[in-house]
């Protein structure tokens, strides 16, 4: 299909797309727009992501099939799973299941501390299977995590992220200030999945991120210092390290040593308030 032939501009709300009416937008990034809409067919509203069309190119669409192929075996409760790609009046429609909210979006309120473990833990648990599967994520991010009801979040953008980012880019895929060096290199691994997660959740711990190159101790470490088991520190210090062989190797290592840190560090802070009351 020649680029040219692919629709640009902004959809309009109650603009009908197939089957799917368009409620509201939702957001957009360098590569596509994303916007809720609602599935006249099933009468269940969804999230559409639909890319700009000066992206949607041959090449692009060639390395998307390729991505969606290669995560298809991704099924998992924590894994956003793509329900719907395909050419809708000459636009690439991608339908995911409608969360209620993203992590970043939930970040901008208080976050208890077994919370924060618990969406930390789900995170690990998603990337986990995709490093298992030998699928690296490449773009993990509060954006990307998206939050439905009963606790439970959901990674999105498998594959997508992949493709999206190499194509605005042209090099290194990610996003600046979630992004491991060696990635903004060029050369992302499972390690850089671990980074982009231990920044994650420092940040959600801390309240605040350290912008790389930094050096330790970085920003937010003094609100954690003795509030928070000095063994998980140490945890998501390595997780961050900006040299990736002293990280973990994936997720499925960093997912083993959190949940033994996880009861501990929840233990620890249990103790903490009841002497401090």
């Amino acid at each position: 299909m020649p680029t040219s032939s692919i629709t640009s501009g902004e959809l309009k709300i109650r603009q009908k797309l197939g089957k799917y009416r368009i409620e509201r937008k939702l957001g957009a990034g360098g590569f596509a727009s994303v916007y809720q809409a609602m599935d006249t067919v099933q009468g269940i509203r969804v999230a559409i992501k639909i890319p700009h069309s000066q992206y949607t190119t041959e090449s692009v669409l060639s390395d998307f099939r390729k991505e969606i192929r290669t995560t298809a075996p991704l099924e998992h409760d924590n894994i956003l799973p793509i329900k719907d790609a395909s050419i809708i009046n000459d636009r690439l429609v991608v339908v995911f299941p409608l969360g209620e909210e993203t992590l970043a979006q939930r970040m901008t309120r208080r976050i208890c501390l077994e919370s924060s473990l618990e969406i930390a833990d789900q995170i690990l648990r998603a990337t986990a299977l995709a490093h298992a599967h030998h699928v690296i994520h490449c773009d993990i991010k509060p954006e990307n995590v998206i939050l439905f009801a009963g606790n439970r979040i959901r990674l999105a953008d498998f594959g997508i992220a992949k493709v999206s980012q190499k194509t605005v880019q042209g090099g290194g895929t990610g996003t600046i200030g979630y992004m491991a060096p060696e990635q903004a290199m060029g050369k992302p691994s499972f390690r850089s999945d671990v980074f982009s997660i231990g920044l994650i959740v420092w940040r959600l711990l801390s309240g605040q991120w350290p912008e790389w190159p930094f050096e330790w101790p970085v920003a937010g470490y003094p609100k954690l210092r003795g509030r928070i088991h000095p063994e998980f520190i140490d945890f998501m210090r390595r997780s961050i390290d900006l040299n990736p062989r002293r990280r973990y190797r994936d997720a499925q290592q960093m997912l083993a040593v959190f949940q033994k840190l996880k009861p501990r560090t929840l233990r620890h802070a249990k103790s903490r308030r009841r002497h401090s009351a």
